[in-house]
């Protein structure tokens, strides 16, 4: 099953406010179309969640959008990285969580979903609403951006290329004045998503040169370990010579790497992030209401940029408090709105879901009651 073109925003956003929690003030109480009570009731109440740090500047914007339509909805987002998200929606401690990667599924089959009415295998919906590039940040005094190959890359985080003068760069840089200084690769420390579509494409991509499965936690101790997405960047930020990884909308003024594809380097945009997860399927499978990417790096072609988040919002079916599950509904409504998408597209750079794809994404929310 193949989804058709999705809509592609190219700017990309300078590094949004990083803050654990997303709640912005409420302003107004007159419900709009787009992110209010659809039925013209009044929403009112509190939302707790966690989850992706990747999803924080777009996070900030869709709980600001939304309270300012619902005037007494509180939305309370802590960015404490997918799998703290997981964990506390399985712990019944998160209403919704924000995730880099759907739950597997063999952790569907187990159940115990404890934010559920319902925590059977059944009992949840997933839906990509986030579709970002991963960026690749370096700071390196004197170079602003690199070409470098999947196996390169994958040879610089093994710990197999240490130094920035190394031939396998120089040569693909002929241009730089790369200083002998040495390479800090920085990795996220936590359970992470972001870290799941890194060393996929590694595996994928790199030939043979990432030994590794792909996992949502690092697999190797080499290099500097730092927490969440904020962490990374500021441990890169903070040396000369560090390289890591991120989600785009927060690779700010670092330096980033253009990727080797089909023998041509591609620069991350949301263009190129989407052109890569056009091409690909949903995973088979999947209950009604779970939709799950199955993006396969190795399969970019000229032009898509092979490492491209697809991050997810995690909800239940059903809900003890009924207020909660029409709360949760209403504000995943508005996340995959069209204004919604454009929000988070213009606070970090995102790819706004096609009109296709979100005609699914509403029919699986529809399904919270």
């Amino acid at each position: 099953m193949k989804i058709t073109r999705i809509a592609q925003l190219g700017a990309v956003a300078a590094i949004a406010a990083l803050t654990l929690t997303s709640c912005a003030a409420n302003e107004g109480d007159a419900p709009t179309a787009s992110g209010g009570a659809t039925d013209g009731a009044s929403l009112s109440g509190t939302l707790n969640a966690t989850g992706a740090s990747s999803q924080d500047a777009a996070e900030q914007a869709w709980v600001a959008g939304f309270q300012t339509a619902n005037g007494g909805v509180t939305v309370n987002y802590q960015a404490t990285g997918s799998g703290v998200g997981r964990d506390n929606f399985k712990g019944g401690t998160s209403q919704f969580i924000g995730s880099d990667r759907a739950f597997h599924l063999e952790e569907i089959e187990e159940g115990g979903f404890g934010s559920c009415a319902d925590d059977g295998a059944d009992g949840i919906v997933e839906v990509p609403v986030y579709i970002s590039p991963v960026a690749i940040i370096f700071n390196l005094e004197g170079v602003d951006t690199l070409n470098l190959s999947a196996s390169t890359v994958a040879k610089i985080f093994n710990g197999d290329i240490t130094s920035w003068d190394d031939p396998e760069i120089a040569d693909a840089n002929p241009d730089a004045e790369l200083p002998s200084t040495a390479i800090s690769p920085v990795h996220r420390s936590d359970t992470s998503g972001t870290s799941e579509v890194f060393t996929t494409y590694l595996s994928a991509a790199g030939e043979g040169a990432w030994t590794h499965e792909p996992s949502d936690e690092w697999p190797i101790n080499a290099g500097e370990a730092a927490q969440g997405t904020a962490g990374v960047v500021s441990a890169v930020t903070g040396g000369n010579g560090t390289i890591g990884y991120a989600d785009a909308s927060q690779a700010g003024d670092l330096g980033t790497v253009a990727v080797e594809v089909d023998g041509e380097y591609v620069a991350y945009s949301a263009e190129a992030a989407a052109a890569l997860v056009d091409s690909s399927p949903l995973e088979d499978g999947r209950a009604d209401g779970d939709l799950v990417f199955d993006v396969d790096p190795a399969s970019a072609t000229g032009g898509a940029y092979p490492i491209a988040l697809v991050s997810y919002l995690v909800a239940c079916k059903s809900y003890e408090d009924e207020n909660v599950g029409t709360l949760v509904r209403e504000y995943l409504t508005y996340v995959a709105s069209a204004e919604g998408q454009d929000v988070a597209a213009e606070a970090a750079g995102s790819a706004p879901i096609s009109d296709s794809l979100r005609e699914q994404v509403q029919a699986a929310i529809d399904l919270i009651g």
